[in-house]
């Protein structure tokens, strides 16, 4: 028998991209929204804030569900350490665009896994270097309309059109830059008592 049927396994996040990837690893799972502040500490580097985000989301669920496995996960967009989220709005993502145009950026994207009962709390980073290619108004206006990417860290929807603005990926986790590490994912639902196969 799977181990995941000895707990429920809950995804707090309401990400319909988070909630598409674990769903790949065909374990049952449910979602509940965490409830956290994400401003960002004084002096914080993009990928500590991912990091503290990530645990502090599972901890929120976790709170609610102590005998659960609780994934919490975060992506912020790191453009020469000055983290970029998601814009929200039009101007704000043409703004965040037009800052990356010919730049790398590293989306830090964690992922935590929690469970109150046993007391198992670890975090992972899977930084992923995306470099953009030159872009011009024109292209980055067609790209915000087509795909309308404001929930987005750094207005970047890679799995979309959003690929056509970039030149090279960077990284050993395939599916980070989409919004859950899907490989740091499975390392920490294994050391939690989880195990995928």
């Amino acid at each position: 028998m799977n181990a995941s049927a000895t707990r429920p396994l809950i995804l707090g996040s309401t990400s319909v991209y988070r909630r598409e990837l674990l769903s790949r690893l065909r374990l049952p799972f449910s979602i509940e929204r965490p409830k956290v502040d994400e401003t960002p500490e004084p002096n914080e580097s993009p990928a500590d804030l991912a990091l503290r985000l990530a645990l502090a989301k599972a901890h929120a669920v976790a709170e609610r569900h102590p005998s659960a496995w609780v994934i919490g996960s975060d992506q912020v967009a790191d453009l020469h350490g000055e983290p970029l989220g998601k814009p929200g709005d039009h101007a704000r993502a043409v703004t965040q665009l037009r800052r990356m145009s010919g730049q790398t950026v590293v989306f830090q994207t964690a992922v935590a896994v929690v469970c109150r009962d046993t007391g198992f709390a670890q975090v992972a980073l899977a930084p992923v270097h995306v470099r953009f290619r030159m872009l011009t108004d024109e292209a980055i206006e067609h790209y915000l309309h087509t795909e309308t990417p404001y929930d987005c860290a750094g207005s970047a929807k890679s799995e979309c059109l959003g690929i056509a603005l970039l030149e090279r990926i960077d990284n050993d986790d395939p599916t980070a830059l989409v919004g859950l590490p899907l490989i740091r994912t499975c390392q920490l639902l294994r050391a939690a008592g989880c195990p995928v196969l």
